[in-house]
């Protein structure tokens, strides 16, 4: 007999992202094509499998494997041995077991697909069902509770599955197979609006009177995947406005949900990538031209827009039967809160903000908000990694097993390490609040149960004040303190498999340093073990602190106070006008006294002071507005630079000149903010190449907050590659300190590592 032809018995072990999504009744499927026997199993740490054939067609089963997944799975690894023969006489599907503490990934949540949707407008018991979901498609993370991932471990438990979702659910060759959420009409969860002081039941009555409401001008509060959302008219400033104040929400942009990509055709500009991104299963916001067909105080004056298309089964029925093109939908928290996600609390204070109150009586067990993203080069970069991105892993080349990662005060997300995984969290927020502070521990100990990790190494930032830190230093296990920058660092080395010195470029805004000052305009010599700092944007005082970040104003007359002294000419410039003299003899007494007057080299705050300067911002109303808007009002038609010394610590003065030289000019704002980045961008070549020389290093790792702006790291990108540097910067994670806990993981683990060597 031919050695292909010869029948064998074949163990496969595959791992990824291959649980909740379809992943076995696909492998049942592709084994009836191939016309092969044995089973295939869910176990905590992957799917197994056990299949009989000859050697070639054994072969291409495996290749149709990988070939044909199912498009939200993610196999990371397939291993296989031939063992004895057990003469299956079929292929079978065999009940999930909790074999071990490894575990394989749990899916994110999944947009709607297309068959569900064309489900709705033809299955008998699914006409119209709100919910409609299967192994394609439907909540995942926000609705799991433990693993294996079955339907009795996550918020659908209460539904009994009727006869007819039952059959659907345990046909193996069903799209329904074992799709955890599944449910219809008459026996799912269900929607109730709750508006003047009734309970409106009937799901058609419900899509209408919303429907109703938003069209004429009313917030309707609506439970979302994750969370609640709060909606309204995008193109009526009296609605937009009115939730605004609402939301006690000044300046921040909202985003918006649209039909189609032909209706956003109608208010924003897309490239080919920004639309492969926004019609992505993921559906995250992501960052578009705005071509200014919104209420103006959507967008509050800058020239780009968040938009998200429709996913969840609700929303393509809301968008169908509205008479609107586009709605507001924003995060239903109040101010810096988490997002909602308890049906009597979103009654209490969401009720007493919006019009009506959209429940329905299932769980959200782990919340959610919208992730957030924008494309820089053709490469899609996120902002905020939440829904549909998380609980995803970051794979590295590194044992992080053990380590908790606490995060950053800011944007936070903490982060757990498992074997060579590091498992970030959903976005928290700032943790400013005792509200936040719960999501925070409520979600780190769901993490620990879920993934099955119980720590013995607690990594932190340096800063003694974050209450990411005072959460790691309360557990009572070994912990390690991660200066704020080098992390920034290593997160984006981790994302790309590098561990190797670089050369490391971290802007952002605040980080406290080993020099106990507040550090931000960094150029580094690292590898995940240590740093070496080079050089950094000059020490500059920060008047009142914090109040400074929220205060543009403050940080331009600290610059213009150290560089040009006492005696400088303050009233003379435009941005003062509105500044009391009384507050600015304050701040300057502040600074010739140093009183209350933290040094810093951040980024940030040069952006801050420049955008001050330049009258783009004086006065912030929501985190980094200063810097948004000077990006916002570049010209990009200016290829000029300011002068600038590239020493060390980088001395910004010659800068400060050339912009005051600009405003006695006359030159327009967009010039001086173009000149500004242009310098920045040349700055950073200039100490990359000279680094090159001196050391021989030619990759270039870019983190940190400001290289959000687009501008910057687009042209930053460019111009290092057309000189030849290997350049890396954030796609998979955010940039900002969404993604520090990876790095203070990965340094924590190559720590450990060379201490136990």
């Amino acid at each position: 007999m031919h050695k292909g032809s010869e029948k064998i018995n074949r163990k496969i072990h595959i791992q990824g992202l291959v649980q909740g999504v379809g992943f076995r009744p696909y492998i049942y499927r592709l084994a009836k094509r191939f016309d092969l026997s044995g089973w295939v199993e869910n176990r905590n740490d992957g799917v197994f499998i056990k299949v009989e054939g000859s050697g070639k067609t054994l072969d291409s089963f495996l290749k149709a494997v990988k070939d044909e997944a199912p498009l939200a799975s993610n196999i990371i690894s397939i291993n296989y041995k031939n063992i004895a023969l057990e003469n299956f006489s079929d292929f079978s599907i065999i009940k999930s077991e909790n074999k071990s503490n490894e575990i394989t990934e749990i899916s994110p949540d999944i947009a709607v697909c297309d068959d569900c949707l064309q489900d709705l407008k033809t299955q008998a018991h699914r006409i119209n069902y709100p919910f409609i979901n299967c192994t394609n498609c439907g909540p995942r993370f926000t609705i799991i509770k433990d693993l294996p991932y079955d339907r009795d471990k996550t918020t659908m438990k209460p539904f009994e599955l009727c006869q007819t979702c039952y059959s659907e659910y345990t046909e193996i060759l069903d799209r329904r197979f074992h799709a955890q959420p599944v449910a219809c009409n008459h026996c799912g969860p269900t929607y109730t609006l709750h508006y003047n002081k009734e309970e409106i039941k009937d799901f058609s009555t419900i899509l209408k009177t919303t429907c109703q409401l938003l069209e004429e001008g009313k917030i309707v509060a609506m439970k979302g995947l994750g969370g609640y959302h709060l909606a309204c008219d995008a193109k009526n400033e009296e609605a937009v406005n009115r939730l605004r104040i609402a939301k006690n929400r000044d300046g921040k942009p909202f985003a918006v949900m649209t039909q189609n990509l032909e209706t956003l055709k109608t208010f924003a500009d897309y490239t080919h990538e920004e639309e492969k991104l926004i019609n992505s299963w993921r559906k995250p916001i992501v960052l578009l031209k705005n071509k200014k067909q919104l209420a103006p105080s959507i967008c509050m004056g800058f020239d780009s827009v968040g938009v998200m298309l429709p996913y969840m089964p609700f929303h393509h029925q809301l968008m169908d039967t509205l008479n609107l093109d586009v709605i507001v939908l924003t995060s239903g928290n109040i101010s810096d809160e988490p997002i909602i996600i308890d049906n009597k609390k979103a009654l209490d204070e969401l009720g007493a903000i919006s019009d009506a109150v959209l429940t329905y009586n299932r769980d959200i067990h782990n919340r959610t908000d919208d992730s957030v993203a924008f494309v820089t080069n053709n490469k899609s970069r996120l902002i905020r990694r939440s829904r549909g991105y998380v609980p995803s892993p970051t794979r590295l080349n590194l044992n992080v097993d053990g380590i908790f990662a606490s995060g950053a005060e800011l944007v936070n997300c903490f982060a757990i390490g498992k074997g060579n995984q590091a498992i970030l969290s959903q976005h928290i927020g700032d943790l400013k609040n005792a509200e936040t502070l719960e999501f925070y521990s409520e979600s780190v100990s769901r993490f620990k149960k879920l993934f099955r990790v119980e720590p013995r190494l607690m990594a932190h930032d340096l800063h003694p004040d974050y209450l990411s830190t005072k959460y790691a230093k309360e557990q009572n296990i070994p912990k390690i303190a991660i200066q704020h920058h080098h992390a920034h660092i290593a997160a984006c080395m981790a994302e790309h498999g590098l561990d190797e010195k670089v050369i490391g470029i971290a802007f952002d805004g605040v980080g406290l340093g080993d020099d106990n000052k507040i550090w931000g305009g960094e150029f580094f010599v690292c590898d995940l073990a240590n740093y070496e700092r080079i050089t950094h944007f000059d020490y500059v005082k920060m008047p009142g602190g914090d109040k400074a970040t929220k205060n543009p104003w403050r940080m331009a007359v600290s610059y213009l106070h150290h560089y040009f002294g006492r005696d400088f000419n303050f009233h003379s410039l435009d941005f003062l006008k509105d500044i009391s003299d009384f507050d600015l003899e304050f701040v300057l007494g502040m600074l010739d006294k140093n009183l209350n007057c933290p040094e810093t080299s951040s980024c940030g705050r040069l952006f801050d002071a420049v955008s001050a300067l330049a009258n783009c911002c004086t006065v912030g109303s929501f985190h980094a507005e200063a810097p948004m808007r000077l990006e916002a009002a570049i010209d990009k038609s200016c290829a000029e630079t300011y002068h600038f010394e590239a020493g060390s610590p980088i001395s910004l003065k010659p800068i400060f000149e050339g912009i005051l030289e600009s405003l006695n000019k006359k030159e327009e704002q967009g010039i001086i903010a173009a000149k500004f980045h242009n310098t920045i961008i040349n700055i950073i070549f200039a100490i990359a190449k000279k680094l090159r020389t001196e050391r021989g290093i030619n990759k270039v790792v870019l983190s940190g907050g400001s290289f959000q702006n687009r501008f910057m790291l687009e042209k930053t990108e460019t111009l290092l590659s057309e000189n030849d540097f290997e350049v890396y910067s954030h796609q998979e994670t955010p940039s900002n300190d969404g993604s520090l806990a990876l790095g203070q993981l990965v340094i924590a683990a190559k720590k450990r590592l060379i201490n136990d060597d």
